[in-house]
């Protein structure tokens, strides 16, 4: 009961008391958090005496009535949602396998104030989400990382959303943010308080915005910012 009314404080004081009020009688972005930690729960698998694979990939689905009002707040709601998410798993010795991704989709068969949650557990090594023409990805040892509202945090604890086996990496180190039109995102980087920092193109940095060719240097690993060539 407290995380879930930790989570409606958060939500209602980060969107206002306004938008929070048009949702009673219909899915209120609270129930989402909800139904997304009851889905970790019922789907936490096994990969150590303390440590769960819990899903990363999540479809929330929702009526017309709802998907109507909840649709044009994704990025503002998934901005809300993820850190509880990320608490929760905390908490229970959770492991994301890649990027935490919440995306909403209509399902003309739920009535009104219902919604379906689907999840899956998705590899970064193998994209956790398909590279489209012409779309940033952020590539690391190798593997390329789609850079897609809201973002990602970097670092070495469980609670990050890009896992690094680094030791000069902090638990939490660095948060890549974007928005915007995806055709022509706003992508910023920002250091959270790290103990190594975080670099790009050679300067260390607080926060900065980043864009195609970003040379960023964290801990012992680099990154680059690039759009991929079709093959």
């Amino acid at each position: 009961m407290g995380v879930f009314d930790k989570a409606e404080k958060r939500i209602e004081s980060a969107v206002g008391k306004v938008f929070a009020r048009a949702f009673k009688g219909y899915v209120h972005p609270v129930e989402i958090v909800a139904g997304i930690q009851r889905e970790l729960d019922a789907e936490a698998k096994l990969l150590s005496r303390d440590k769960r694979l819990v899903p990363n990939a999540f479809r929330i689905g929702l009526s017309q009535a709802d998907y109507d009002r909840l649709a044009p707040y994704s990025k503002t709601l998934n901005a809300e949602i993820l850190p509880g998410i990320r608490d929760h798993a905390a908490d229970r010795h959770y492991v994301f396998n890649g990027p935490i991704s919440i995306d909403y989709v209509l399902d003309e068969s739920l009535p009104t104030g219902q919604f379906t949650v689907a999840s899956e557990a998705v590899s970064s090594q193998n994209s956790a989400r398909p590279t489209s023409a012409g779309q940033l990805v952020l590539e690391v040892n190798g593997v390329r990382h789609p850079l897609v509202p809201p973002g990602l945090v970097i670092g070495r604890g469980t609670e990050a959303d890009l896992r690094l086996n680094d030791p000069g990496v902090s638990r939490r180190h660095a948060v890549i943010n974007v928005s915007g039109d995806p055709a022509h995102p706003v992508i910023t980087i920002e250091d959270l308080g790290s103990t190594n920092g975080v670099h790009v193109n050679g300067s260390r940095i607080s926060k900065t915005r980043v864009g195609e060719g970003a040379r960023i240097e964290i801990g012992n690993t680099r990154m680059l910012i690039y759009t991929p060539s079709e093959s």
